[in-house]
């Protein structure tokens, strides 16, 4: 197949096969650069994970559009300015156009266009969620969370992390690390961003996933992109010491409120070996608020001693064992004397209510003092592991810096 292209002063044309050969500059006339595109001009099932290839000989690219649609595609062009490549790979089914100019050291250009479509083919595994929300502002210490409808193939996970990019208004190391559902707080297959230390305070991050285009399976691809966009608050850090059974709240490095409370009374130790009636003790994070949380007691039935079912008031998720910061509904006596809970942060109905509306998802809660450890995987506990083992559960194996985002 051979289509016609325009050239400044110069007439030549690209064409290739339409089943993905490469798409050149014919009649080549001496002096006159070449330029060969792949995918072919006319091609109807190019492959997403390939991407776009434009290359000069007998001279050097000068420009290079590339689009889908009306947008423009992303890419980058080599030092000697001979090659440019598409950032990212392409939409499963979309419909892309390319045209190219290129320049002799005589000072003679041609240019060569190319149209073709990719294949439809996508993969059942899905991008189901990401974390935080659109817009949301979170504490310090959140993690960014890719979430999939099922369990991502080992061979397509690497292609993945490579293909996210991760811009705050400050540069921040972390680390991915894959979870299994089992592992996941919510049951869904994850890859999990954790900061090394604390975001900073105060600015913007965006996380983009080009998802589109990825070889998940055998001729199967990721069907579209995810970008979310959402910003770090101020700094909340919450200390809790089981010994003086109080609770101190800190914004910005500052004190700004605290209370007695009331932690988990222990003493029923079940088959694994574990009190789960003492609080943990570690690095959590604030996970979820609720005006009103139904708590029932684990693993027992109406009669049971120990057994309780009740509404409880303001209510803000620490783990995802039953740990909550939450309005005393018992003995207030307890509160700031003795552990009275079922392994809760008993707290004032005054303090419990305007700790749920001030705090984010996010923020550092740390507990010290009951002897039973948070584990990283219990919640959004991540920060219970060192971040050179977090590290390991990436394929790249390696820490990654965000970029630079300007306000």
């Amino acid at each position: 197949m051979a289509v016609a292209a325009a050239v400044l002063g110069l007439t030549t044309a690209c064409g290739g096969g339409g089943g993905g050969g490469d798409a050149k500059t014919a009649g080549h006339e001496e002096g006159v650069p070449q330029i060969s595109i792949t995918p072919a001009n006319g091609s109807a099932k190019a492959k997403p994970d390939a991407g776009v290839t434009v290359t000069a000989s007998g001279g050097t690219l000068s420009q290079v559009l590339v689009k889908l649609k009306d947008a423009d595609v992303p890419g980058v062009l080599s030092a000697d300015k001979k090659t440019w490549k598409s950032s990212w790979t392409l939409i499963p089914g979309g419909k892309y156009t390319v045209q190219a100019v290129a320049a002799s050291s005589k000072g003679k250009t041609a240019t060569a266009n190319s149209s073709f479509r990719t294949v439809n083919d996508t993969a059942r595994t899905t991008i189901n969620n990401v974390i935080p929300s659109p817009g949301e502002k979170v504490g310090t210490g959140m993690p960014i969370f890719i979430q999939f409808n099922k369990e991502v193939p080992e061979r397509a996970r690497e292609a993945i992390e490579k293909a996210i990019e991760i811009k705050s208004t400050y540069p921040t190391v972390g680390a991915w690390r894959w979870l299994s559902a089992g592992e996941s707080f919510n049951g869904l297959p994850s890859l999990v961003f954790r900061t090394k230390d604390p975001w900073k305070a105060n600015q913007s991050v965006q996380v983009s996933v080009h998802y589109a285009g990825l070889k998940i399976g055998d001729s199967v691809y990721g069907d579209k992109d995810v970008t979310r966009k959402f910003k770090i608050g101020d700094s909340h850090v919450i200390t809790v010491n089981n010994r003086s059974h109080k609770l101190t709240v800190k914004k910005n490095g500052a004190v700004v409120r605290s209370w007695g409370v009331s932690l988990g009374t222990g003493g029923e130790v079940q088959s694994d070996g574990i009190d789960h009636l003492k609080t943990t003790s570690g690095v959590h994070l604030t996970m979820d608020h609720v005006r009103l949380e139904r708590m029932v007691a684990p693993g027992k039935k109406k009669g049971d001693a120990g057994y309780y079912d009740e509404q409880v008031p303001f209510a803000t998720r620490i783990s995802n064992s039953g740990e909550y910061i939450h309005q005393n509904m018992d003995d207030p006596s307890c509160l700031g004397n003795r552990n009275c809970s079922h392994g809760c942060v008993r707290s004032p109905s005054s303090d419990a209510q305007w700790f749920m509306n001030w705090s984010y998802r996010g923020d550092m809660v740390v507990i010290n003092g009951t002897g039973r450890e948070l584990q990283w995987s219990n919640g959004w506990g991540y920060r219970q592991m060192p971040f050179d083992k977090w590290v390991g559960g990436s394929k790249l194996g390696q820490p990654v810096t965000t970029a630079a985002l300007g306000q």
